[in-house]
């Protein structure tokens, strides 16, 4: 492995996917914190939550961050510099057109929302131009999504396991393809602020494959 110090330039990137689960919220936080108003890429993300109460993560991070907040809704459009949450107790899933839609489908590695679905789903919708991470979490769900982007000329990157709070979603992520990027969450911010073209981005390190 070396050491990376750069990354693909902001303007070839889309959109971001990213999903976690336990100890999310938290690793969510101080991701986006550096976050500045005019941030340029939509974010989507799927984090593992009850499916019978509403999860509040809209208004949590709205209050916390300067870009817009919303809870993604079928038939709902993508708005770039928009950061998004998958519903509880439904799959959210982007279409060819760049729109959410819900599904009631089972669940997925016992979740549902799963991320899973959501990074397939995106992977078909935006190819090369998506960045996908997986942070952490006490499952399996994300690994076969984040291969399907890899597979479909897509960028990677899984929280450094022994940086996660729940080391088993980053690692069963790394276990089933090498990510493009495993770096502790200063390294994935700093990625995040590039990739949306943030000024306060520093140069990032850490391990790329």
């Amino acid at each position: 492995m070396e050491m990376a110090s750069s990354i693909a330039p902001a303007n070839r990137f889309d959109a971001i996917a990213i999903g976690a689960s336990a100890g999310g919220v938290g690793a969510l936080l101080r991701l986006f914190s550096a976050l500045e108003a005019g941030y340029r890429l939509p974010i989507f993300v799927v984090l593992h939550m009850p499916e019978d109460h509403d999860s509040g993560l809209a208004e949590l991070f709205s209050m916390r961050l300067p870009i817009p907040v919303r809870e993604a809704a079928d038939k709902m459009p993508v708005v770039p510099g928009t950061l998004y949450f998958g519903p509880p107790g439904y799959h959210l899933q982007l279409e060819a057109d760049h729109s959410f839609s819900l599904s009631c489908d089972p669940p997925v590695l016992y979740s549902r929302p799963s991320i899973d679905v959501m990074f397939e789903s995106a992977a078909y919708a935006y190819g090369a131009g998506l960045f996908a991470m997986v942070l952490t979490g006490a499952s399996g769900d994300g690994a076969a999504g984040l291969a399907t982007i890899s597979a479909l000329g897509g960028t990677t990157a899984v929280q450094d396991p022994a940086d996660a709070q729940i080391a088993t979603m980053p690692q069963a992520a790394i276990d089933l393809h090498a990510p493009n990027y495993v770096l502790p969450l200063d390294g994935l911010q700093r990625l995040l602020l590039t990739l949306g073209g943030q000024q306060n981005a520093s140069n990032t390190t850490g391990q790329s494959h």
